[in-house]
């Protein structure tokens, strides 16, 4: 049994963190070996791997784009992926509503003149309206297109019969549609990397269409576990890492 595996990246990332933190030994993830333990079905083998991410450009972190450049490239180089799908990263700043204040701080009394506008709290520009409202101006980071790429890459294999089966790594219920039309025609097993519940939206019978799905949470030992070597051709795994 072919079993093509589509992972949403960042989900995936965020979900380690959520279960592990920044504690090194996690994220050089070897994605293959870590889809095959859950690949349950009898005589399943996973076939091809679909990684969906973007590059990240944080200015103020530029070294994390110099890490994911390695992680990437490690990926190709050890054949724990066969595509990597990039989507876009984008990051601006906003102004936003206030709605709640750190536990205990206490804002400048400078705040209660409605046209005031100053740094505060390590430079976060604050200003409050004349409504009483204080806004902060906060840098919004937001990765773009992954979701739409697993969805994708899962509906054209399965639709093209280039696998017998397939695993999304994900808990975006914006793939709820595209899960459930690929549950029509392949066994599909759902992995929920994250540390919260299973999205509704995501949820199904192991009986719907033709049958034999599954629902696991991702076991964070297995994220540890399942790591590529270090290093792959040539290329380290950060330190922090």
């Amino acid at each position: 049994m072919r079993v093509g595996v589509y992972i949403d990246g960042f989900n995936l990332y965020y979900g380690g963190l959520g279960h592990l933190g920044s504690s090194p030994g996690w994220k050089w993830i070897d994605l293959r070996a870590l889809a095959s333990r859950y690949a349950s079905w009898q005589g399943a083998q996973v076939d091809r791997v679909v990684y969906c991410t973007a590059r990240v450009n944080d200015a103020a972190d530029p070294l994390q784009t110099q890490r994911q450049d390695f992680y990437l490239k490690a990926l190709k180089l050890h054949g724990s992926v066969d595509v990597i799908e990039e989507g876009y990263y984008t990051s601006w700043a906003k102004e936003s509503v206030m709605t709640v204040e750190p536990a205990g701080t206490k804002a400048p009394s400078a705040l209660r003149d409605p046209q005031a506008l100053l740094s505060w709290s390590a430079g976060l520009r604050i200003r409050r309206n004349a409504a009483g409202n204080v806004f902060a101006t906060v840098r919004k980071r937001e990765e773009k297109g992954s979701d739409v790429n697993v969805a994708t890459h899962l509906l054209a294999d399965v639709l093209q019969g280039r696998v017998d089966a397939a695993i999304v790594i994900s808990n975006d219920s914006d793939l709820a549609l595209p899960i459930r039309i690929a549950r029509e025609h392949v066994p599909v097993g759902l992995i929920n990397p994250q540390t919260k519940q299973l999205a509704g939206a995501l949820k199904g019978l192991p009986t719907d269409g033709v049958g034999r799905h599954w629902w696991r949470r991702l076991n964070p030992v297995d994220l540890k576990q399942c790591q590529l070597p270090d290093p792959v051709a040539g290329i380290a795994k950060p330190s922090t890492w």
